[in-house]
């Protein structure tokens, strides 16, 4: 730095000036972000609005956001792809597990997040990404759960595999999803054009996928709506469950085995960004 000053009161005057308007400029520049990492910046609009998704403190967003950014520049330098056939075909599995077609799905999407289509497959796209760095990453870290672990696992765990026997549910179904929501927004809403049905739906009888959903429901409240076979929505209201049934650790055994192997598989990663995170260039501004 001293090569570039020059004696003179004028010379002197002319650099304090230029750094006074680049430091300005720089304190500009800074004003919206909250950190750097490895000389791309996380903004205080990023932090707010992780912070808002995660129902977190600003520390923990900060955290979460420099992990993705450092997900981003692995994804960059490791020149990890995702075309977008292999979004559109990610997109095509996720309508047909909640039985629809790809519009239904865009509209439901729309309707439930406010994504639009296009930034639905960048969401999706970003989600691709990351799966196949994760993939690299861990792929030769990551053993099979032995039988010991399996059996350990699911004796320190027995009451996550209990469910109901059954679900006392009242299905209401309708074409236009608009008409379902106004009926789960409010119960006492009546119109004609929604049907009901009240049934009791054995645990066995029912696919995982809407086990599942009835499982995150509480009673007394409205599933999630979902396109039906007929070409319209419906959803469930959970009026309440029977008796309480258990599994043996041969029925769960591949729900175990996925469990521990996604265990495994985010301390491998964890390990590693934290890794990561230590070597690399990351200086936090400020927090909101």
């Amino acid at each position: 730095m001293a090569s570039y000053f020059k004696t003179g009161v004028n010379a002197m005057g002319k650099i304090f000036l230029i750094l006074v308007f680049v430091a300005s400029l720089y304190g500009e520049i800074i004003g919206g972000v909250s950190a750097v990492v490895k000389g791309e910046a996380i903004t205080m609009a990023d932090v707010k609005r992780e912070m808002k998704l995660s129902k977190s403190d600003s520390a923990q967003a900060v955290n979460n956001l420099i992990r993705k950014k450092l997900e981003e520049i692995e994804i960059k330098e490791k020149r990890i792809t995702a075309d977008s056939s292999e979004v559109y075909e990610e997109i095509k599995k996720s309508a047909a597990r909640n039985n629809m077609d790809v519009n239904q799905f865009y509209e439901a999407v729309r309707n439930s997040s406010g994504l639009s289509s296009d930034e639905l497959k960048e969401s999706i796209k970003h989600r691709i990404l990351s799966q196949k760095l994760h993939a690299s990453i861990a792929y030769s870290h990551v053993s099979q759960p032995t039988d010991d672990e399996i059996n350990e696992y699911f004796e320190l765990h027995k009451k996550e595999f209990n469910h109901p026997n059954a679900f006392d549910v009242v299905i209401y179904q309708a074409n236009d999803a608009n008409r379902l929501k106004k009926k789960v927004n409010n119960p006492m809403f009546y119109a004609p054009d929604i049907a009901t049905n009240e049934q009791t739906l054995p645990y066995d009888r029912i696919t995982p996928e809407l086990a599942n959903i009835l499982n995150q429901t509480e009673v007394g409240t409205f599933s999630q709506i979902m396109a039906n076979e007929q070409g319209g929505y419906m959803t469930f209201y959970l009026k309440g469950v029977q008796g309480e049934g258990s599994a043996s650790v041969d029925m769960v055994k591949n729900e175990i085995i996925n469990k521990l192997m996604d265990n495994k598989r985010e301390q491998v990663l964890s390990d590693y960004f934290a890794k990561l995170q230590q070597n690399a260039d990351i200086k936090i501004i400020r927090l909101p």
